[in-house]
C-alpha cells in the first residue's frame, strides 16, 4: 500500500486559516438551507468571511484558481450584502 504525501503545508498561518474559513462556509451553506427563521444576512456575513479567510490562503499559496474564485465572488458577496443592508 502506498502512502500519499501531503503537500499542503500543516499547522502554519494558512492551515488554521483554511480551515476557519471552511467552518465560516459550512454555517453559510447551514443557515441558507435552514432559511427561515435565520435571516439571509447570516448567510452573507459568514460566506464573505469564509472567502476572505480562503482568498488569504490561495494568495500565500500562489493558487491562481482559488484566487480567481475567490476574486470573482467576493464583489458579487459584497454587492448582494449592500443590497440586502439598504433594502
Amino acid at each position: 500500500m502506498s502512502q500519499v504525501e501531503k503537500l499542503t503545508p500543516l499547522h502554519d498561518i494558512t492551515w488554521y486559516v483554511k480551515w476557519l474559513g471552511t467552518v465560516f462556509l459550512i454555517l453559510a451553506v447551514s443557515s441558507r438551507s435552514i432559511g427561515p427563521p435565520i435571516d439571509h444576512i447570516y448567510d452573507q456575513c459568514f460566506s464573505l468571511v469564509g472567502l476572505i479567510c480562503w482568498f488569504y490562503v490561495a494568495f500565500k499559496w500562489h493558487d491562481r484558481a482559488l484566487m480567481t474564485v475567490n476574486a470573482i465572488c467576493l464583489p458579487l458577496l459584497l454587492a448582494g450584502i449592500v443590497r440586502s443592508l439598504l433594502t
